[in-house]
């Protein structure tokens, strides 16, 4: 009988990551794929029965890629430290690795909770990442640091599940600037290499919050909606603002190759 490997990438989640192993004691096989956190992370997962592997954190794609390596089963099933596996996610899973004529990559519907309520619009549900469950071997990822995609190598469809895991993005708005912070300069790094201005970086902030905040309806999420769209246009301004500074500081170190951004 197939046997499925979760694993968990994590960095400082000592708060979060408790909650998502306990979500996830069904598996045959959990790992934690550790960045070196500094807040007892690994020994919370350890005590907890997971393997840790501790990898050095090279990007995301590159993290998930080694994650994968780490996985002994023919299943693998991706849960993030802020997400929760439900039990109705859990049995389709199960019912999922017994069929074999499944198909062999499977995207996940996530249910977001924010300030204390379920994000109905916002563009956050049912909000789908990479696949996250798949047989070993069907589905790779690329090695973008930042909202990394995903290589197929399995000519079947990709099937979606009925139920959703629950995901928890931010305890707090504290979290909500770091996120921001932290992933707008990976995202830089994505997008230094265009043409850019402080006027394009604040209409593209401008953009991001239009698109959450009216075309994705996340005035019908209240206040928590306002917020979600606020820290879209934080994190999309800042990005090619953070893109812009790296362009200019490379003029000054080589002004012989500088060019007009």
């Amino acid at each position: 009988m197939s046997k499925v490997s979760v694993y968990i990438i994590a960095y400082n989640e000592a708060e979060k990551v408790r909650a998502t192993l306990e979500s996830v004691r069904w598996a045959d096989e959990v790992i934690v794929v550790d960045s070196h956190s500094t807040d007892g992370t690994d020994t919370i997962a350890q005590n907890m029965g997971a393997r840790v592997v501790q990898v050095d954190f090279k990007g995301f794609g590159d993290l998930r890629n080694q994650a994968i390596a780490a996985c002994s089963h023919d299943w693998i099933l991706s849960i993030d430290a802020d997400e929760r596996c439900t039990p109705e996610v859990a049995c389709e899973v199960r019912a999922i690795m017994g069929d074999p004529g499944s198909c062999d990559v499977w995207r996940i519907p996530r249910r977001n909770f924010f300030m204390g309520r379920w994000i109905r619009h916002s563009g956050w549900y049912p909000n789908f990442r990479q696949p996250q469950l798949f047989r070993k071997g069907a589905m790779s990822y690329d090695m973008k640091p930042v909202h990394e995609g995903y290589v197929l190598h399995s000519d079947k469809p990709i099937g979606t599940l009925k139920n959703a895991i629950w995901q928890f993005p931010f305890k707090n708005m504290a979290e909500v600037m770091h996120k921001a912070n932290r992933y707008s300069s990976l995202g830089a790094e994505k997008i230094v290499h265009k043409k850019i201005t402080m006027g394009s970086a604040l209409g593209h902030g401008i953009w991001s919050f239009v698109k959450h905040y009216v075309f994705k309806l996340g005035f019908l999420d209240g206040w928590a909606g306002f917020v979600i769209a606020l820290g879209n246009f934080e994190g999309t301004f800042y990005r090619y603002a953070k893109a812009l500074e790296a362009q200019k500081k490379s003029e000054w170190l080589n002004p012989s190759s500088s060019k007009s951004v």
